[in-house]
Formats: structure tokens, C-alpha cells, sequence
């Protein structure tokens, strides 16, 4: 071993010890001082990285927690001005009962219809002022979201009195109804253009050609079809409920008896389907327009056509006339012949379900037409005879709207529908379950967008409705002329107030919920940030006591290492 001056090993490494020593206590202090683990990037770097992405989703859920209860205030406000609005139109509501009281004079309904305006022009004030931090909530659409005012007032006359009135006559009449299956009624725009198909009724017709149609559907043409003038309806350019008599027929025909062997290619015999949906409410009107136009003969060479194959049918006004004179002919025969007419041909295919049409014309004529051929074949023989012998009115139905060809009285709606009445609860119909479309539009409605989350795109659409008088279709309700239109104008507006109402409190909910998933999110992962990021105080005190006592053992050990060299002089005394 060699021993030297210049260089002292010892006190080197021990002045390398004691520095670091001196480091591991200053950075057991710092995190004591500061309650950090990590004060710096070389305290932990890949820790410090990941502490950073947790703060910043922690802000951001912080954050996203007080946006979520801003828009839960914003939510609270509209449903406050909603509640304003419905307990507005309960009150209208309350006015349209009183106002269909007889007791109410010209006066009394005057009094009425000027609170009912206040109300009104209240709920508009509300709608289109309700703001939250200045910002516009309801969606301020002009047009209607309920249906506009032709649609409303075609579901109106269905519902109070069209449909089940049609239904009672068809089975006073046919002696039919049908068996209790749905119905859908829809509203829609058919493609033959103003002045076409007003209504139709479809149906699915089973592939074998035998037993009731199914899927039936009451299909109303909007461009077609004009607002009903009730009572009566009479002054309509289409005659409403009269389409709507016709249109019933087959409905019930569909449901009530084996309709498809009728619709055979082999055997067409969809002129009896159309002729007698025409007989329960007279075409007298639609007859002498023919006889006018094509003469007799004109008429009964369509006639000529009933019953042959491959469809002879194309739905012309004169094919509809020639098949109403057929079913009136049969209706008198049979009738003359003891019978109670067409309605024995009705019941029949009604009680016996295989039977086609030729074994109910044989059976009701008593044998006096083997099947519908010889019915068509007697009609062309005589039926100009028996159209020219019509004074072009039925004492049993009878013409709808126009002069009979006499020149009698001109008759109104009242003769096929009588005056509207009351609708007998949600289903009035006793052989049908009615299946009402919606006819209100799907309009977005005023969209907000919440920013719920602690990242992009993790949002929350809100969205709140039209609720103005125009889109509710009651700012023109009129209490003294039409009381009880304006009463299921209220029901429609306060059905549509109820749903947003629904809607607002879904969202208030979803929000909720967010906010509550924030918190727990933001809680964990706080959580988790500590354990990276924050100083185990048990653990650094620890750490700073050792460290202490190590640096004073190195101090001393230094000052031992700095005095050897003092060792050397002694060889040299």
C-alpha cells in the first residue's frame, strides 16, 4: 500500500457521499415543505406526465360539472314557463267547455272570447320572451307542429262523429260490421295532384284469394280534402263525409266477410265493392253526371264489362255510376222479390266466411241469379229500363249534397251523416280499433348543445319546442262559432305542452346523472393523482431522519479522511 499527500482518496469519497447526502436531504425537505412527490420533472418524469393528464381531465371534469348545472338551471326555466303556459291553456280549456253551454248569450260568449284572446296572446308573450343568460330557449317556428288547420279539422270531424256515424249507417243499412281489428287512419298527400283520390281504404289481400283482408288503412289526401263545415258539411268542394261513408264501406267489407275472392283476377268483381260503398249514401248526383254526359246507354255499356277477367275495372266517375245503378238494381229485385235487398247480400258473405260472391247474389235472390254472370247479364238486359225509371233518389240512403234529377230539394250532409255529435270516448267505433297517426311534425325544436365532459365531443344536446300560439295551432280559436273545436284544439296543446314538459324532464335527469358521473370520475381520479403525485409524509420523514444522521456520519468521516494525511510527517522526524 502505497501512501500519499497529494492526493487524499478517502476525503474525496467521503465529500462525494456527503454531497449526495446533502441532495437526498434538500429533496426530503422540498416534499415535506411543499406536500409533493414530484416538484419537479426529475423527481418522476414519467409520473409527472401522467399527474399533468389527470389534472387536466380533473379541471375538465370540474368544469364540465358546473356547465352540466348551468344547463339544469336553463332546463328549470323552461319548465317554469311551460307550467305557466299549460295552466294558460287549462284556463282556455275551461272557457271553450263554458262557451259550448246554450245558456251563454251573444254577450256571455263575446265576454268569454276576450279572455280567451288575453290568455292567448299571454302564452305567446311567454314563449318568445323566456330567456336564460339572455339567450332565446323556445324555438320561435312560424309553422305549426301539431298539424295545420286543414288537418286538424279533418281529425276533428273524424273523431267527433264522421266515423262512427258512417259505421252505424253502414250497419243499419248492410246489417255489417266488422270484428274488432285495427284500423290505421293516415293523413297524407297522395301523388294524382289536387282534385283525385280524396280518401281510399287499402288493404292486404291474402295470395290465395280467400278469407277478410288484413293491414286495413284509412288513407285521408290533405291536398284533397277541405275542412268540414259542421254541421252539416254540405258546402265543401269534395264532400267530406260522404268520401268518408264510402271510404267505410270497404273498411267494414274487409273485416266482415271473405272481400278477397272479389278481387280474383279470374272473376273481378270489385264493381259490387264500389257500388255498394256508393249505395250507402247515394250517387244520384254522380248518375245523372253520366247520363248527362254519356247517356243511358253510355252507362250500361260499362256495365257491360262487370265480372270479366283480368281486371276490366279502371275507376272512372262513369264506371262508379254504372256499378251504383247495378247495386241499386239488385237492391229493388231482391226487394221485390220478398227480400230486404242489398243487405241480404251483405249479411250473407257476413255469416257464411267462405262464401264468394256468386253464392250470396244465388242465396239472396232466392235462386232467381245463379251467380253474379247472370246478375250482369240480367242488369245489361234491363237496366236501361230501370235507369231511366229512377227519379235518381233512394227513400233508403238517398243523394248527398245537389238536385235529385226531379229537381227536388237539395240535400245536405244530414242525409248521409247526421249532425255532428259528441265523440263516444277515444274508440267510438264498436267494429274497429282506430290507430290514429301522428299528424304533428317532427320539428328538432330549438337545440342547445352542454358540454358535459372533460373532452371534446362529450356533450349533451338539449332541445326545447315550439310552444308559441302558431305552432300550437290555437291562435285563431273561436269560442262563440266553434266551441268544441277550440276544446280539442286546447286538448292537442296541452297533450304537445305535457310531451315537452316529458322531454325537459328526461334531460333534467341525463344532466343529474352527468353530473353525478362527473364527480365520481373526478373523485377517483383525484384520487389516483395523489398517490402519484403527492408526498407520503411517513415515508419522507423517515427518509429526512436517516439522511440527517448519514450527513453528520459523513461530516465526521471527512474530517477524519482530511486529517490522514497529517499521519505522513511523523516519517520524517
Amino acid at each position: 500500500m502505497s501512501l500519499s499527500i497529494n492526493t487524499n482518496t478517502g476525503a474525496l469519497n467521503s465529500t462525494r457521499h456527503l454531497s449526495m447526502t446533502e441532495t437526498h436531504l434538500g429533496r426530503s425537505l422540498e416534499r415535506l415543505s411543499s406536500g409533493l412527490r414530484i416538484n419537479s420533472a426529475r423527481d418522476d418524469a414519467a409520473g409527472l406526465a401522467i399527474s399533468e393528464r389527470m389534472t387536466a381531465q380533473i379541471r375538465g371534469l370540474s368544469q364540465a360539472t358546473r356547465n352540466a348545472n348551468d344547463g339544469v338551471s336553463m332546463l328549470q326555466t323552461a319548465d317554469g314557463a311551460l307550467a305557466s303556459i299549460s295552466d294558460s291553456l287549462q284556463r282556455v280549456r275551461e272557457l271553450s267547455i263554458q262557451a259550448a253551454n246554450a245558456t251563454n248569450s251573444l254577450s256571455d260568449k263575446k265576454a268569454l272570447q276576450e279572455e280567451a284572446n288575453q290568455l292567448i296572446q299571454e302564452i305567446e308573450r311567454v314563449s318568445s320572451t323566456t330567456a336564460f343568460n339572455n339567450e332565446k330557449i323556445f324555438d320561435s317556428t312560424s309553422g305549426s307542429v301539431l298539424g295545420d288547420s286543414n288537418q286538424l279539422a279533418v281529425v276533428y270531424g273524424l273523431q267527433n262523429g264522421w266515423l262512427e256515424q258512417a259505421e252505424s249507417l253502414i250497419q243499419q243499412y248492410y246489417g255489417i260490421t266488422a270484428d274488432g281489428a285495427d284500423i290505421d287512419i293516415e293523413l297524407t298527400t297522395f301523388t294524382d295532384g289536387a282534385g283525385g283520390v280524396a280518401a281510399q281504404v287499402v288493404g292486404s289481400i291474402p295470395g290465395s284469394y280467400t278469407g277478410k283482408a288484413t293491414d286495413v288503412k284509412l288513407q285521408i289526401d290533405m291536398s284533397d280534402f277541405t275542412p268540414p263545415n259542421l254541421p252539416n258539411g254540405g258546402t265543401a268542394p269534395f264532400y267530406n263525409d260522404r268520401i268518408i261513408a264510402h271510404e267505410m264501406v270497404h273498411a267494414v267489407m274487409y273485416r266482415s266477410m271473405n272481400t278477397a275472392s272479389m278481387f280474383d283476377p279470374a272473376v273481378d268483381q270489385k264493381w259490387f265493392l264500389e257500388g255498394a260503398a256508393e249505395f250507402i249514401h247515394g250517387a244520384d248526383e254522380r248518375l245523372q253526371s253520366s247520363i248527362n254526359g254519356i247517356g243511358i246507354g253510355g252507362v250500361m255499356a260499362q256495365a257491360g264489362n262487370f265480372g270479366t277477367a283480368g281486371g276490366a275495372w279502371n275507376g272512372s266517375s262513369d264506371e262508379y255510376s254504372a256499378a251504383y245503378a247495378a247495386v241499386g238494381y239488385m237492391h229493388q229485385q231482391i226487394k221485390a222479390n220478398g227480400g230486404s235487398g242489398i243487405k241480404d247480400v251483405m249479411t250473407y258473405l257476413n255469416q257464411n266466411q267462405s262464401a264468394t260472391l256468386n253464392d250470396a247474389i244465388n242465396a239472396a235472390s232466392g235462386g232467381m241469379w245463379a251467380n253474379a254472370d247472370a246478375f250482369n247479364a240480367d242488369f245489361v238486359a234491363n237496366g236501361a229500363v230501370y235507369i231511366a225509371g229512377l227519379n235518381l233518389t233512394d227513400e233508403d240512403t238517398g243523394a248527398i249534397g245537389g238536385a235529385n234529377a226531379d229537381g227536388g230539394a237539395v240535400r245536405t250532409a244530414e242525409s248521409v251523416i247526421p249532425t255532428n255529435s259528441s265523440r263516444g270516448g277515444t274508440n267510438p267505433l264498436s267494429g274497429f280499433n282506430e290507430v290514429w297517426e301522428n299528424i304533428a311534425f317532427n320539428v328538432p325544436g330549438n337545440q342547445k348543445t352542454l358540454q358535459v365532459g372533460a373532452n371534446q365531443n362529450e356533450t349533451l344536446d338539449v332541445s326545447f319546442g315550439a310552444v308559441n300560439t302558431a305552432a300550437m295551432s290555437i291562435s285563431d280559436i273561436d269560442l262563440a262559432s266553434n266551441a268544441g273545436f277550440a276544446t280539442f284544439k286546447m286538448d292537442l296543446a296541452l297533450d304537445h305542452i305535457n310531451q315537452e314538459r316529458a322531454k325537459i324532464g328526461a334531460q333534467l335527469n341525463r344532466l343529474e346523472s352527468a353530473i353525478t358521473n362527473n364527480q365520481i370520475s373526478a373523485e377517483s381520479m383525484t384520487a389516483s393523482r395523489s398517490r402519484i403525485q403527492d408526498a407520503d409524509f411517513a415515508v419522507e420523514t423517515a427518509t429526512m431522519t436517516k439522511t440527517q444522521i448519514i450527513q453528520q456520519a459523513a461530516t465526521a468521516i471527512l474530517a477524519q479522511a482530511n486529517s490522514s494525511p497529517q499521519m505522513m510527517l511523523t516519517l520524517l522526524r
